[in-house]
């Protein structure tokens, strides 16, 4: 019976790979549906890979390259002089999203993917769910997953006035090739995981793998989080070098020239040498304002919303890609057991909805680091242990919370 049971998987980014690869090992006909015509490449400038990752790559029967990521047990904070002023040993792995993308993509069926669906509306009854696309096609399962991300179309189907909240700071990035570093920075930056952390302001710098394959060398990824005002000046960041405002992200080549360059005045003003010469090396940086977003329920009948579709933290936890991995297998289990999918998914919720929360709430409270103004003093106190320096040190990309 459950060799017949099908799927349908909205999203083709890794948690629809991750999800699609799990139903598929346990007999579900599975169909992932990605809204974009063209094959996935390219997302973001490095991620961190936690223990998760490859544990879930390993339970799906998929092989695990030696080289998955950089290993990286040494963390660091540089002074605006360049001296080091707290240094701790807490390891983490950072890898590049295209070579996690590259081992699922190439393990699930390609007749099975779909490129070029975009998702309009989901209707479902006692019997069935139905995806309904914009080219008027349509596709019935026994079940469907929301694994589109933070511009989820599944999720309006369970929270239909949920939106984000912006944090109050963007994250500028920058990427510089490893063979460009000169021999005394690399010493200085490529073996750590740096920090810069004038008061509310953070930026990061660590080496990731790059590209779709180990062999594809190492880069160095550069985070700038910088608090930006949502009412002024956000818009301004938003609007295009052709003077066309954008909602809630931008292209990258669209940022205008005279934001790139404040950007970059700004940042020598306030980091170390080492940061100010690592972004002289980089290419073209671009930004990404920073959002939360908790919805209220993961599940409603045979729907169910995965990763980033249902839970959306600020970067500080690195907890995306694990989550991500988590949610699918978690999704998984569920299904597996002797019972209809509705109730299924009612026990898949109730695992996984706290965690998400509990997810949220720490990348808030790294987040206070960045934060001028306090509604209380009570709520000062409580947001002091996470705005040490030392502590933003050691708490960053750490799951140990869970």
């Amino acid at each position: 019976m459950a060799a017949r049971r099908r799927a349908l998987v909205i999203g083709g980014s890794l948690s629809g790979l991750f999800v699609g690869t799990r139903l598929l090992r346990d007999g579900w006909d599975v169909r992932i549906f990605e809204r974009s015509s063209v094959e996935l490449s390219g997302r973001g400038a490095g991620i961190v890979t936690q223990r998760q990752v490859p544990a879930t790559l390993r339970a799906l029967g998929l092989s695990v390259p030696a080289e998955l990521g950089v290993d990286i047990s040494r963390r660091q904070i540089l002074s605006r002089d360049g001296q080091v002023t707290a240094t701790a040993e807490k390891p983490l792995r950072a890898t590049s999203w295209m070579l996690l993308f590259a081992i699922l993509r190439e393990a699930f069926p390609p007749e099975r993917y779909e490129l070029g669906r975009d998702l309009v509306r989901v209707e479902q009854d006692e019997h069935a769910v139905h995806a309904v696309f914009a080219d008027g096609s349509r596709a019935t399962g026994d079940l469907l997953v929301g694994a589109d991300g933070f511009r989820s179309s599944v999720r309006p189907h369970l929270a239909p006035d949920l939106e984000p909240l912006y944090a109050g700071y963007v994250a500028w990035r920058a990427l510089v090739a490893e063979e460009a570093f000169p021999e005394d920075l690399h010493r200085q930056l490529f073996g750590f995981f740096t920090f810069g952390l004038p008061e509310h302001q953070q930026m990061l710098g660590y080496p990731v793998a790059e590209g779709a394959s180990p062999s594809d060398g190492l880069s160095y990824n550069i985070v700038w989080y910088k608090p930006t005002d949502g009412a002024s000046d956000l818009p301004r960041l938003l609007t295009d070098r052709n003077g066309r405002r954008h909602d809630m992200s931008i292209p990258p080549p669209l940022i205008a020239d005279d934001v790139v360059a404040d950007m970059r005045a700004r940042a020598k003003a306030a980091f170390a040498p080492q940061f100010q010469q690592a972004l002289e090396l980089a290419g073209r940086p671009f930004f990404q304002p920073i959002y939360d977003l908790e919805t209220p329920r993961m599940v409603a009948g045979r729907v169910a919303l995965i990763g980033d579709a249902a839970f959306v933290a600020r970067p500080h936890v690195g907890a995306g890609t694990a989550k991500a991995a988590d949610d699918a297998m978690s999704l998984g289990d569920a299904l597996r057991q002797d019972r209809p999918v509705a109730e299924a998914l009612l026990a898949f919720e109730a695992e996984r909805l706290p965690i998400g929360r509990r997810i949220i709430e720490r990348a808030r409270q790294l987040g206070t680091y960045l934060k001028r103004d306090f509604a209380s003093e009570a709520e000062r106190q409580a947001a002091q242990p996470f705005r040490d320096p030392e502590a933003v040190l050691v708490q960053n990309a750490v799951l140990d919370f869970l």
